[in-house]
């Protein structure tokens, strides 16, 4: 059965039927047609029954009753997507009494995804990538969701090696700067952003330089001793 984002059942009124779903919103980095400037991209899926038929919704499915939370979110997204991201963490849990026909707790995640990654996992039926800052009207609460990653990661790409999620292994400076450019949907002045990143102890300069038809720009990659992002006590992987 392909699990394509909250399917609600009927429900006796009388009877405690709260069910448990998971959502992913999923960022990744994409230029437009063009636009030298990349944008924060998403997948979404569009429903194919009632409630919202026809609406786009994240990607998500139900919880099964012997899967963790992880695991589901995982399974839902290879499901729906194709997509395995490396960062994948918990953003909160989204319960409100109106939000579904029946009564439905959606556990959401965010990740993080390369573009190469994205062309990897190819093209599924039903989905369709989006600009994160110019939505339709989503199914159920999901406009609201989606804003709240973007806060989120708005807000962690300041404290944290967050970016690397969307970056290859190996990237210039001018590659790093765009993509907090995106995040943040704001220019940067180059020189400032050169010296605090450098100053920050987490890249490594690499002795290979991107060519091209400016001069060549020095490859630098990610001090690998240094977390993606802080999951706290409780995000620690065993």
């Amino acid at each position: 059965m392909t699990r394509t984002s909250l399917f609600p059942v009927e429900a006796d009124p009388h009877v405690d039927t709260t069910r448990v779903a998971v959502s992913t919103v999923i960022f990744t980095l994409r230029r437009g047609a063009g636009s030298e400037a990349p944008r924060v991209m998403l997948p979404l899926v569009r429903r194919t029954r009632e409630p919202h038929e026809g609406r786009w919704a994240l990607p998500g499915g139900w919880l099964d009753v012997a899967e963790g939370l992880d695991a589901a979110a995982s399974r839902t997204l290879a499901e729906t997507t194709g997509l395995a991201p490396s960062y994948l963490e918990q953003l909160y849990a989204f319960g409100a009494v109106d939000r579904s026909p029946t009564r439905v707790v959606s556990i959401v995640y965010w990740a993080l995804i390369r573009p190469d990654e994205v062309a990897a996992a190819g093209v599924f039926e039903n989905t369709e990538w989006f600009d994160a800052s110019a939505l339709p009207r989503l199914a159920f609460d999901h406009n609201e969701i989606v804003e709240y990653a973007l806060w989120r990661l708005r807000n962690k790409v300041g404290y944290s090696r967050i970016a690397h999620g969307l970056l290859a292994d190996q990237f210039t400076l001018a590659e790093l700067r765009e993509v907090y450019e995106a995040i943040l949907k704001r220019r940067l002045d180059p020189a400032n952003f050169r010296r605090q990143v450098e100053n920050s102890g987490t890249l490594i300069p690499t002795d290979r330089f991107r060519t091209g038809s400016h001069r060549p720009a020095r490859l630098y990659r990610y001090n690998q001793d240094v977390e993606l992002a802080d999951r706290g006590p409780l995000g620690i992987r065993h």
